[in-house]
This record gives structure tokens, sequence and C-alpha cells, in this order.
């Protein structure tokens, strides 16, 4: 199974960005997906996750900023990120849950500049 995601890149503070991201190599079926990020300072946060049938759940220190949404057909996420700021640089990992262990994509660099 593999996880690509992409879209990262740099950006100005107030700016937006989408993130993206296919789910190949295996026909299991996906249950949550959604997105973490490791920040400057290094830490993994959560930021936010979508089940099957559409219910969204984000960190508050997105809430309002950014929208998840799921192609179930095609097995993709993605995240629309408004209004970054600074706080909001990292690395975005997306991740997806089936039956068994939880699977992480390679990860692509989110870079807001005041």
């Amino acid at each position: 199974v593999q996880l690509q995601a992409y879209g990262g890149g740099l950006v100005q503070a107030g700016g937006s960005l989408t993130l993206s991201c296919a789910v190949s190599g295996n026909n299991f079926r996906i249950n949550n997906m959604g997105w973490h990020r490791q920040n400057s300072k290094n830490q993994r946060e959560w930021v936010a996750d979508i089940t099957r049938d559409g219910t969204a759940a984000y960190s508050d220190f997105v809430k309002g900023r950014f929208t998840i949404t799921r192609d179930n057909v095609k097995n993709m996420v993605s995240l629309q990120m408004n209004n970054l700021n600074t706080e909001d640089t990292g690395v975005y990992y997306c991740v997806a849950d089936g039956a068994g262990p939880r699977f992480w994509g390679q990860g692509t660099l989110v870079t807001v500049s005041s």
C-alpha cells in the first residue's frame, strides 16, 4: 500500500494551499483518512480526519480554516488550507486506516512565510 501526498509548497501568510493524497497498491477497504503534520518544533500533530461517510473532525488550531474531503472511488483525500499562518509550517502526512495497521504517506512540506 502506498500513499502519495502532493501539493505542498511555499506560501505567504494569509494564503491558501490544497494538499492531496492518493492511496494505491491494495483493494483493502479504507475507513478513516486524515492528515497529521510535523511542525517546525519537530512535534507531530493531528490535523484532521474524515470517515468513510464524510464526517470530518479538525484540531482546534485548524478549525474554520482547513477543510478535509475525500473521494472513495479514487481513494483520495484532500486538505484545503486557507488563511495559513507561520505556525502551519511543517511536513504534512496523510494517513489511511483499514482493518489492520495505519498507513502513512511520505509527507509533503508546507512552508508559510511571514
